[in-house]
C-alpha cells in the first residue's frame, strides 16, 4: 500500500516512536512517506515532550491539543450521569478518551492533507475497535493502519529496532500503561498472574489502603443536574474538581480496582486500574439519584447504565442507541441536584450524608417517632391487593396436590351392628 502521507497518533512512547520510522519503511512508494503526529492532552502530562521527540525522529508537523476541558465536558459528564462502571468496576477512563482522540484524528488528517491515520494499538486489545469503528463512522475515506498489529514483533525485537535506527529508549517499565484525567489503567508484567496482589509500585494515585491515614476525610460534593459543580463548597471546574479528588481520595487509598474482565475481541484478562475521583464521584452521584428518583427510575436506571457502559466500553460512541440512552439519562438527572457527603477511608468512599431540594424522601412520613404522618391503617387494603395475585396463583398451582393428598387418604368403614 503506498501512501503519500499519514497521521499518527503519538503518545512518545515506545511503540509509537518505532512507528515514525517504520511507516515510511513499510508505506512508502520509494519516495518515502510523510509522517505527522497527533498528540492530545488529557490530564497525562509530558505532550510537549512528546511533540519535540517527534519533530527530532522525522515528523513533518507535530500536532499538539490540549482537550482536557473538552474532554471532561463533552465525555465525563455524561459518564458520571450515567454511572459508568464497565462490568460493575472500570470506570471507562481509557474507553472514553478514544472517541474523542479519533475525532481529532480525523479533523487533523483531513487539515494536513493525510490520507491515511496510524494507530498503535495491538490485535489483542479495545483500543484497535474503539479507534477503528469511531474512524469509519467519521471519515470512510481515510485508510487506518495499525502497524503494531501487523509488525508482530516482540519486546526484544522491537528495542533492537529502536537501537539501530536511533530511536531513544528509556528505562524499561515492567507495565504498560495509559492514563488520562479520569485514571491510570496499568497492565502487563506480573499484574498479568490473577493470583499475585498487585504490587505498590503500579500505582500513582492511590496509596494502598492500609497505608493510608488513620483518620477519615470528609469531603461534600454538590451536583446540578448530575454533574458535580463544587467541593466542600468551593465552585470549582470540573477539571480542576477531578484533580482535586484525584489527589485528596487517592491519598486514602481509594480508587483502586482489582477485576476479571472481558475485552471486546474475546479475552478474558486480568485488569487493574486507580480512579479515585472517578469511583469517589459515581459513588456519590449514584446515591443522589437514588435520593431524587422514584421507585421506578431507580429500578430500570441501572440497565440503562449497563448498557451505556457497554457500548462505551466496546467502541459505540458513535451508535444512534447510545445517543438514544443519553436522552433518558439526561432527563432522569435534569432533578439531580444536591449535596453528598463521602467519607474517605482506608481504601473506601462512603457515603454517609445527602440532601436535595429534589429529594423523595419525607421524614414526616418515613420516622418511627410520634408525630408520624403516616397512616398505617391504610396499609391494610394495599397489602390484601398487592398480595392478591400471589394469594391466587399459589391456590391455583397448589388444588391439584391438595386434592390428590385428599385422595390418597386410606378409606375407613364404619359398620354398624
Amino acid at each position: 500500500m503506498a501512501l503519500k502521507k499519514v497521521l499518527l497518533l503519538y503518545s512518545g512512547g515506545l511503540d509509537t516512536s518505532c512507528l515514525l520510522k517504520w511507516i515510511p519503511e513499510r508505506y512508502g512508494d520509494g519516495d518515502g512517506v510523510e509522517v505527522a503526529t497527533l498528540t492530545l492532552d488529557l490530564g497525562q502530562g509530558g505532550v510537549e515532550e512528546a511533540k519535540e521527540k517527534a519533530l527530532k525522529l522525522g515528523a513533518v508537523e507535530a500536532f499538539v491539543v490540549d482537550a482536557r476541558q473538552e474532554f471532561a465536558e463533552r465525555f465525563l459528564t455524561k459518564a458520571i450521569q450515567a454511572n459508568g462502571l464497565y462490568q460493575g468496576g472500570y470506570p471507562l477512563s481509557t474507553a472514553l478518551a478514544r472517541p474523542l482522540m479519533a475525532e481529532y484524528a480525523v479533523e487533523y488528517a483531513r487539515r494536513c492533507g493525510a490520507d491515511a491515520i496510524a494507530h498503535g494499538c495491538t490485535g489483542k486489545g479495545n483500543d484497535q475497535v474503539r479507534f477503528e469503528v469511531s474512524i469509519g463512522a467519521l471519515a470512510p475515506e481515510l485508510t487506518v493502519l495499525a502497524p503494531v498489529r501487523e509488525w508482530n514483533l516482540n519486546r526484544e525485537e522491537e528495542l533492537r529496532y529502536a537501537q539501530e535506527r536511533g530511536i531513544p529508549v528509556g528505562p524499561r517499565s515492567k507495565y504498560s500503561i495509559d492514563e488520562n484525567l479520569w485514571g491510570r489503567s496499568i497492565e502487563c508484567g506480573e499484574l498479568e498472574d490473577p493470583w499475585r496482589e498487585p504490587p505498590k509500585d503500579a500505582f500513582a494515585y492511590a496509596v494502598p489502603p492500609e497505608e493510608a491515614p488513620d483518620a477519615p476525610d470528609y469531603v461534600e460534593i454538590a451536583f446540578e443536574r448530575g454533574v458535580p459543580v463544587a467541593l466542600d463548597g468551593r465552585e470549582m471546574g470540573l477539571v480542576e474538581l477531578i484533580e482535586a479528588l484525584n489527589a485528596r481520595a487517592g491519598r486514602h487509598g481509594v480508587g483502586i480496582v482489582d477485576m476479571m474482565e472481558d475485552r471486546v475481541v474475546g479475552l478474558k484478562t486480568r485488569e487493574v486500574y486507580e480512579c479515585p475521583a472517578a469511583v469517589t464521584l459515581i459513588t456519590a452521584h449514584r446515591e443522589l439519584e437514588r435520593l431524587c428518583g422514584t421507585i421506578h427510575e431507580n429500578e430500570l436506571k441501572p440497565l440503562i447504565d449497563q448498557k451505556w457502559a457497554e457500548l462505551v466500553y466496546k467502541g459505540l460512541w458513535h451508535e444512534p442507541l447510545r445517543e438514544a440512552l443519553d436522552a433518558f439519562i439526561a432527563r432522569v438527572n435534569q432533578k439531580v441536584t444536591g449535596t453528598v457527603r463521602l467519607k474517605l477511608y482506608k481504601g473506601q468512599a462512603r457515603v454517609v450524608g445527602r440532601t436535595s431540594p429534589h429529594a423523595l424522601y419525607a421524614p414526616e412520613l418515613a420516622t418511627y417517632e410520634a408525630g408520624s404522618a403516616f397512616e398505617q391503617q391504610n396499609a391494610v387494603g394495599f397489602v390484601q391487593l398487592w398480595g392478591l395475585p400471589t394469594r391466587l396463583a399459589w391456590r391455583r398451582r397448589h388444588a391439584h396436590t391438595a386434592q390428590e393428598a385428599q385422595e390418597a387418604q386410606p378409606q375407613t368403614q364404619t359398620q354398624t351392628e
